[in-house]
């Protein structure tokens, strides 16, 4: 599994360590999804990856031929935007460890790149912004991370659309900067 999958492997199982799953995790999180083989198990990921990472279209049931029970996926069909949230939110708590407030920047850029840039193209230039700034920012709050996705989600890939005045994180800010002074 590559890309977002293993995150959205541990979203499904409900997690609590990132790499990690404990057998109650395993059995709740595959009889959640009615899934008892590892080709379907590795359809379902492939299939929620689809929907929520490349914003394809659901896939098509039939229940008398579906390799798994596709029920939550259906669901999930059904407001994908929402859906979409719940991983990313999920990948902040799964990253963060126990006894702190905020995740370092290099699992926040690793995360993103997976979550993030694949849907939303601005995400690149925020990711190659962090990268020329790794001195500068070294850990992604709560705040940040709830708010880079409403930045990606709101902001066009020209800043057209930027609100300067906003209640963007600094690090948002100082994107917007050095964006534009690469335009000039």
């Amino acid at each position: 599994m590559d890309g977002a999958m293993p995150l959205i492997l541990a979203w499904q199982l409900d997690a609590k360590e990132m790499g990690t799953f404990t057998k109650d995790e395993w059995l709740k999180g595959t009889a959640k999804l009615r899934i008892s083989t590892l080709p379907s198990l590795v359809i379902a990921l492939s299939e929620l990856d689809d929907l929520l990472i490349s914003d394809k279209s659901p896939a098509k049931s039939n229940p008398k031929t579906d390799p798994y029970d596709r029920g939550t996926y259906l669901n999930y069909a059904k407001n994908v935007k929402d859906a979409y949230q719940k991983l990313y939110i999920f990948c902040f708590s799964l990253a963060k460890p126990e006894q702190s407030r905020n995740i370092d920047m290099e699992t926040s850029t690793a995360l993103w790149s997976v979550i993030l840039a694949p849907k939303y193209p601005i995400m690149q230039e925020v990711l190659e912004f962090i990268a020329e700034k790794e001195t500068v920012y070294k850990a992604t709050n709560k705040d940040l991370w709830t708010m880079m996705l409403e930045f990606c989600e709101t902001v066009k890939v020209d800043l057209q659309d930027y609100e300067s005045d906003g209640a963007w994180p600094t690090l948002l800010d100082d994107f917007v900067m050095w964006k534009k002074a690469r335009s000039t």
